[in-house]
């Protein structure tokens, strides 16, 4: 009895798939339509913060501002508590989980938290030029995002934080043959083509 619901356990723990790029090169467009055609749930640790920023009364909503102005990385044990909270919420078992984790300490809190209690099936690196991402964020500014940091200043920080600590995981989880690396130089239902052959070609559809 013990043994079968141990396996039941491994079996259902939860899929995920860290979806990881510059600013601007797409994640949260093509998150959109993996969402509508494979069945993932979307959990930005970007968005959950600035969600939780944005919370009456949040002890943490301060300083989370002030972080995400400074194009500076919130500290781990918030973010991994905050997608934790958001998988169970959700009651789902597939989860992209986009923009983390970005950089070494992001890492290690996953690994000492969470790692443990999910399957990694791989990780989606949106490849795009920074003078590209650089032009679609201050367009995406421009028109009325509403986000603080889609701005020159910040984005020359964020590129800077980019540049210097996610890639290096990118680089990481490439030496464990785990990165799928995506051309997001293209239009975004070229994108997509791409997108889904990688899904296709893991299983990462299958229920």
């Amino acid at each position: 009895m013990a043994g079968s619901l141990l396996k039941r356990f491994i079996v259902m723990a939860p899929k995920v798939v860290f979806v990881l790029g510059g600013p601007g090169a797409g994640k949260g467009t093509q998150c959109q339509k993996i969402v509508e055609t494979f069945g993932y749930v979307h959990l930005s640790a970007g968005d959950l913060l600035r969600e939780e920023r944005a919370k009456p009364g949040s002890q943490y909503g301060e300083l989370i501002e002030n972080y995400i102005k400074e194009g500076k990385i919130v500290p781990v044990e918030i973010t991994c508590s905050l997608l934790e909270n958001a998988m169970k919420v959700s009651g789902q078992d597939r989860f992209l989980i986009d923009g983390f984790p970005r950089n070494q300490n992001n890492l290690e809190g996953w690994n000492k938290t969470v790692a443990n209690n999910v399957e990694l099936q791989f990780v989606l690196f949106f490849d795009c030029p920074l003078d590209i991402c650089t032009e679609r964020c201050l367009q995406r500014g421009a028109a009325g995002s509403g986000r603080t940091d889609d701005n020159l200043e910040s984005l020359k920080k964020r590129f800077n934080t980019y540049v210097q600590e996610t890639k290096p995981i990118i680089d990481h989880y490439a030496t464990m043959d785990l990165v799928k690396t995506i051309d997001a130089t293209k239009n975004p239902l070229e994108v997509f083509e791409d997108v889904k052959a990688i899904f296709k070609a893991k299983g990462a559809g299958d229920s």
